[in-house]
């Protein structure tokens, strides 16, 4: 059964001179790739330079009456709000200064804001507040939980939910890459849903989210969703540059997840786990037939997607807006066509 990821990675901001050896310093990033991630960087500079003096100084129990709960997590809490004059309903997620620092705050909170325009992404309000013990923001409220609530141990969604919820995600993952970043932290509790069909779910969380070409380094045991690349010696002292690869490996595992009911294998590393070591040894012959237990019951279409998204070269390995190849086609063997997915209810909103 998926569980809940380790906060498996340290980062550190980095970034190579400009100039012709660009590409070999950040371990094979291209020029283009760079500058798409210094961009990005640069424009969550600016946007937390004038959030943070747009803060707005405050108690949350002044402006805002708390409801419920609606997630906990190591970082803070999120708590179902209604505004003391208005009575509008608004998620709020508050985060401790014990252990969030004012500039860890505004980056997640920047984050948030400069991707929410997407119909699959939980849209951040421009309303950030400093309390004296707390950092707080608002989001707007989805009440049905998120995804790790759905998923039945060994059995997984049903196909046509796994298929939406995979539209939306790719979709989602294809908008934050095409801003120069990678989210890095795919986890059914990072995805909220609307209603048990999964006909709209939305990506939360954007505390582990990064420019392209920050550098990465492992500093933990790795997990299912860990890229196999980050378990390797770094290419450089100061880690990994970071590549929109990495999301699409944690995709890869996530949809296996949604449609089996557990992970394919503990850790990418095939000396110490031999489910991985089997999926290897299958995908390299090329021979779907031959597929590892934990393989039983998916289709050769399904074999196709993830064997492009878990590709173990990240450079081999297909991007997320493969996914809308293989919608409204079986995923499962015996369930038969799935039903087509309307991909415009994942739309990016203007």
């Amino acid at each position: 059964m998926p569980g809940r990821q380790s906060d498996e990675e340290q980062v550190k901001e980095g970034a190579a001179e400009n100039g012709a050896d660009a590409e070999e310093e950040l371990g094979g990033l291209t020029a283009e790739e760079l500058q798409q991630g210094q961009e990005a960087a640069l424009a969550l500079e600016d946007m937390m330079a004038l959030s943070a003096q747009t803060l707005v100084r405050a108690e949350v129990d002044e402006l805002y009456q708390q409801v419920r709960p609606l997630g906990q997590g190591r970082f803070g809490q999120v708590l179902l709000v209604t505004h003391r004059q208005k009575g509008t309903p608004l998620a709020l997620k508050q985060l401790p200064k014990a252990s969030t620092s004012l500039r860890g705050f505004l980056y997640e909170f920047c984050v948030g804001l400069s991707l929410g325009a997407h119909s699959a992404v939980v849209a951040a309000y421009g309303i950030g507040i400093e309390s004296a013990n707390s950092y707080s923001f608002l989001m707007e409220p989805v009440l049905h939980g998120d995804l790790i609530t759905l998923i039945q141990p060994k059995v997984g969604l049903p196909q046509p939910a796994a298929q939406r919820c995979a539209s939306q995600l790719a979709s989602a993952l294809e908008y934050i890459h095409a801003h120069g970043l990678v989210y890095r932290d795919i986890k059914p509790e990072n995805v909220l849903v609307y209603d048990p069909d999964c006909r709209q779910v939305k990506l939360t969380d954007f505390g582990h989210t990064r420019p392209r070409g920050t550098l990465l380094r492992l500093t933990g045991p790795p997990i299912p969703y860990t890229a196999p690349e980050l378990c390797a010696p770094p290419p450089l002292p100061e880690g990994l540059p970071i590549q929109p690869a990495l999301d699409a490996w944690a995709l890869g595992v996530l949809l296996f997840c949604l449609l089996t009911g557990y992970f394919p294998w503990d850790q990418p590393l095939a000396e110490t786990d031999p489910f991985y070591e089997d999926f290897l040894i299958w995908q390299a012959s090329g021979l779907p037939q031959d597929r590892p237990q934990p393989w039983v019951g998916l289709t050769p279409v399904a074999d196709a997607l993830l064997w492009g998204l878990l590709d173990p070269h990240p450079r081999k390995r297909s991007p997320v807006s493969s996914v809308s190849s293989y919608l409204g086609r079986p995923w499962r063997q015996g369930e038969g066509e799935a039903e087509e997915v309307d991909k415009g209810d994942v739309e990016d909103r203007e």
